[in-house]
């Protein structure tokens, strides 16, 4: 039984899926990883766990269309958009953990303390807490090419983005081109901030061959990041990343969360001290949301 079963508390009981087997050997994940700026961990989660996901994205995605607006209350934010081809849609859910219990437990599951600590350790903080939806047939939900670093302010708080932080996702539907599917540069992290997105929302803007060559990279490096259900990609801050629309059928769902080795960053919430999970306060604390302590009440917002 290795360190990570032994640490699995009562309210993480030891499950049929053997997810042990399905992680990489520490020095091929720190390889893959530093040479391409992302990597892929292949059914880390079991089809029965990814049921459970996909049934707290139905909830959360039934209270939020019922909500009519974009809505916040503390570091929970439902961002509702119009979209020209289904009306109303909702296009994320940020720090959903507050208000699902599901989906609280899968951020803390030992698997994450498992892959990424031969990456930054295993005393960590979470910074990212999300929900991103592409139902079919909707027209506005691409995410124009960008480098998650530009989401790290104030740049004091958040120290040595290469080295300390990693972005994950575990993907709830397939993942295909056709599903819009994530599209990374390999090894454009090592170019550090290259100010991709400019000064508008990412999620309002489409993914822009000119974008990409204007910053010095060439569009035709691009791949498609493609993932079964279950399946965690990482990225790095600093990886040039962007995603299109979904052409299927079925929906496409990726679970995201964040995490950052804890010394290096002064915001966020405890995810993890020495590889043990740590739940949530009674009250949020400061990660991206600046006027949290001004107004942390409920309240609608302007979309």
């Amino acid at each position: 039984m290795s360190a990570f079963s032994a640490a699995r508390s009562a309210d993480q009981p030891e499950l049929d899926h053997n997810w042990e087997v399905r992680l990489p050997e520490p020095e091929v994940l720190r390889t893959a990883y530093a040479r391409d700026g992302y990597a892929i961990v292949r059914g880390l989660f079991s089809p029965a766990e990814v049921v459970v996901m996909a049934g707290a994205f139905d909830r959360l995605q039934a209270a939020g269309l019922a909500l009519g607006r974009s809505f916040r209350h503390g570091n929970l934010l439902f961002r509702l958009g119009d979209d020209p081809h289904l009306g109303r849609i909702l296009r994320m859910v940020q720090w959903p953990s507050w208000r699902d219990a599901a989906l609280d437990r899968v951020r803390l599951d030992l698997r994450f303390a498992a892959v990424l600590q031969p990456l930054i350790g295993d005393s960590l903080k979470q910074i990212i807490n999300q929900m991103h939806w592409k139902p079919p047939g909707a027209a506005r939900v691409e995410f124009a090419y960008h480098q998650d670093s530009r989401f790290r302010r104030p740049a004091t708080a958040f120290r040595d983005l290469a080295g300390s932080y990693v972005q994950t996702g575990i993907a709830i539907d397939p993942h295909t081109r056709a599903s819009g599917a994530m599209k990374v540069i390999p090894g454009s992290h090592w170019l550090g901030d290259l100010g991709l997105g400019g000064d508008g929302p990412i999620l309002q803007q489409s993914m822009q061959d000119a974008a990409l060559m204007a910053a010095g990279l060439d569009p035709a490096a691009a791949v498609d990041l493609e993932l079964a259900p279950g399946d965690l990609a990482l990225w790095s801050p600093y990886l040039v990343h962007g995603s299109g629309i979904n052409t299927t059928a079925a929906d496409r769902r990726l679970y995201i969360n964040g995490y950052v080795r804890a010394e290096n960053c002064d915001r966020g919430e405890w995810a993890f001290r020495a590889g043990r999970p740590q739940r949530l306060g009674a009250e949020p604390v400061l990660v991206h949301y600046e006027a949290l302590h001004e107004r942390p009440e409920p309240h609608f917002i302007d979309d």
